[in-house]
């Protein structure tokens, strides 16, 4: 898998290393939460593209990654459901735990 290959200019070292450092928190983030699914944000000219996971009460952490396919892949890894943010937008609990939550963001 290609995964966080297209942005790391770093070789290949440190984007197998970005590959799995990003993984190992999404499973521990899946794991020990419930209900979770994951959102993919498109590129825009001010934020890369990332993989967002939340969780059934709106507790959510947000992950660079390359690729809508890249993010499937994460997605099925973790054997959790995968949307487009872009045609699903958030679910209301997210927004609800940022509001509750606002020094948490992004964790």
């Amino acid at each position: 898998m290609a995964l966080f290959s297209r942005k790391n200019k770093g070789g290949p070292l440190s984007q197998r290393r970005a590959r799995k450092d990003t993984l190992a928190h999404l499973k521990e983030f899946a794991a020990t939460r419930e209900g979770v699914a994951a959102y993919y944000e498109a590129e825009t000219p001010r934020d890369p593209s990332a993989i967002v996971l939340i969780a059934l009460d709106g507790e959510w952490t947000r992950r660079k990654i390359p690729s809508f396919s890249d993010a499937r892949t994460a997605a099925e890894e973790l054997g959790i459901s995968l949307f487009d943010v872009a045609a699903t937008g958030y679910p209301r609990s997210m927004r609800e735990w940022s509001m509750k939550n606002p020094d948490s963001q992004s964790r």
